[in-house]
């Protein structure tokens, strides 16, 4: 290559953590597409995403809260501490009014549903590279607000008394897993589940484990991503 040869500027190298293939591929191919920006890598768990994102050092990743045998918002904790300069974007398709306050909390610098158009999440990863954070205007409202608009009856009101592990177990509750795979899946005791039943019970004010039960299985079924 001679010294006047004009050479092609960098592009922004996006990482991909989602364990459904058909949206990594999509998405990747929505990146590329783009002139400035490429994905370097994918990872399907958050022990494969710790370590490709440590030895390919992206420029920014792209984080799904529902992961294989693990969850995005522990990976989000662990990226904070380990590589904070890593801005993350979540991609999710639980409902922002819920889940974005806890992951902008944990770490990450911006939320969008997965049903967004796709030049909406373009926007996003460029708003983040910027060094700004992206949220819907309903979530901005709302991290303004706080909870003083908040109904004393509404779902989402309910839902913030949980701690974010506690939001894990329900999540893993209604998918149907048992007490064991749930403790296996988030490293935990099966005595330690158990507190955490009492306690969401307590502060979701679910009777038994029927309605404990019943009450998970409708949230997962209203956060299910649509045909």
């Amino acid at each position: 290559m001679s010294p006047n040869t004009p050479t092609s500027p960098r592009k922004t190298r996006v990482f991909l953590v989602d364990d459904h293939p058909i949206i990594r591929r999509g998405l990747a191919q929505i990146i590329n597409q783009e002139p400035d920006l490429s994905v370097c890598g994918e990872a399907v768990s958050r022990e494969e995403a710790f370590a490709a994102i440590a030895l390919l050092r992206p420029d920014l990743a792209v984080v799904d809260l529902s992961l294989q045998n693990s969850d995005g918002m522990d990976l989000i904790k662990d990226l904070k501490e380990t590589a904070p300069g890593l801005p993350l974007l979540v991609l999710s398709m639980h409902d922002e009014m819920v889940c974005a306050e806890r992951a902008l909390r944990a770490g990450a610098r911006g939320y969008i549903m997965k049903q967004e158009a796709p030049t909406k999440v373009l926007e996003a990863i460029r708003l983040i590279l910027a060094g700004g954070i992206y949220a819907s205007p309903n979530v901005h409202n709302r991290l303004l607000h706080g909870m003083a608009d908040s109904r004393p009856g509404d779902g989402v009101s309910r839902m913030s008394r949980l701690s974010d592990r506690e939001l894990q177990v329900f999540q893993l509750v209604g998918e149907g897993r048992t007490t064991r795979e749930i403790a296996e899946k988030l490293g935990l005791s099966i005595k330690t589940i158990e507190t955490h039943y009492k306690r969401i019970k307590i502060k979701l004010g679910l009777k038994n484990s029927i309605e404990l039960l019943q009450n998970a299985t409708l949230w997962v079924a209203g956060n299910s991503p649509r045909n």
